[in-house]
This record gives structure tokens, sequence and C-alpha cells, in this order.
């Protein structure tokens, strides 16, 4: 095909393919970009149709592909990344200085409410605490998964009865506690 019949045929599917780009764009400039980039890659691939084929369709499927293309551009485009260290809280609730000695009374009320508990309540808990599954933890202390949930939860529900004081100090009510 030579490239005087190619443009005569591209240009027999232009009125098709401008609805198609408005109705992907909606916007006359957008539809106009959209138009060109497809009519460019047309011309430039035009070695690439095949004689005998679909011409509408070929055109049609460049034209979608370059939506895409330009779409996903944009939002990489317009995507920021704050990757600054976030140095500044406004609006904080809590202090940004922490009362030293405060924290060491709090951490030997905590290590005394863990001490109180009885090993087989305080070892499931803490591993839990450090993060290992509940079927790790069966796994490792030999006992039942259920055994393991149960006595995770007795251990947290006699941490929070210990604890209950500083929940008032910092104002944690009842239904933020049993969460």
């Amino acid at each position: 095909m030579t490239q005087i019949e190619f443009k005569k045929l591209v240009e027999r599917e232009s009125r098709g393919l401008r609805y198609y780009a408005y109705q992907l764009t909606r916007n006359v400039e957008d539809t106009n970009d959209l138009m060109q980039e497809t009519m460019l890659k047309a011309y430039t691939y035009q070695d690439k149709f095949e004689d005998g084929t679909n011409l509408k369709g070929w055109l049609f499927t460049i034209m979608k592909n370059n939506f895409i293309n330009n779409y996903r551009r944009n939002l990489k485009r317009n995507t920021f990344v704050d990757q600054t260290d976030n140095d500044y809280y406004l609006d904080s609730v809590s202090p940004l200085v922490k009362n030293q000695g405060e924290m060491k009374f709090i951490m030997k009320d905590l290590e005394q409410a863990l001490d109180s508990l009885p090993l087989s309540l305080k070892k499931p808990f803490t591993m839990n605490f450090k993060g290992f599954k509940y079927h790790e933890i069966s796994e490792l202390l030999n006992i039942p998964i259920g055994t393991v949930k149960t006595r995770i939860f007795v251990a947290r529900r006699h941490l929070r009865l210990q604890l209950s004081d500083y929940a008032k100090d910092y104002g944690l009510n009842n239904a933020t506690i049993n969460q």
C-alpha cells in the first residue's frame, strides 16, 4: 500500500477517531493532542500495518494506548512523595519533651505488673508482644492454640486492671482500653 492510499484510508477514519478521542478526554484541547499523537504514530508505524486487516481497529488501539500512557504519565508527574523528616509537630496532642522521671515510674509499674503475672500467662503474652503468631507460640510452648489465645487474653485483662490508673491519667476510656 502506498503512502497516499494509507493517508486516504486514515483520513476516512479520522472523524470516528476524533469522536472517540473526545469521549476519552472530555476536553477539546486534549482531544486535538490525542488525535495528533495517534496520527503521528500511525504514519510512523505504517510499515507495521498489514494490508487487508482492520485499519479502524488498529487506529483505535493506537489511540487507546496513547491515552492510557498519557494518563499514567500524568499520574506519576502529579504524585508528590514527601521524603523530608517530619521535624515539626503542629497541633500535637502530646508534649514534644517527655518527662524522663515520669517515664521511669511508668516503666517500673509496667515491669511490676508483668512480673506479677504467673509464668504460664507471662510467657505467651511476652512472645505475642514480641511479634510471634499464635500458632508459633503454640508450637514453641507445646500447648494448644486455644490455650495460647486464652492465656494472652487473661494476661491482657490482668495488666489492664493493674495499670488502670494510667488509663485514667492519659484520658483513655473503657472502650479504648478494652480494644
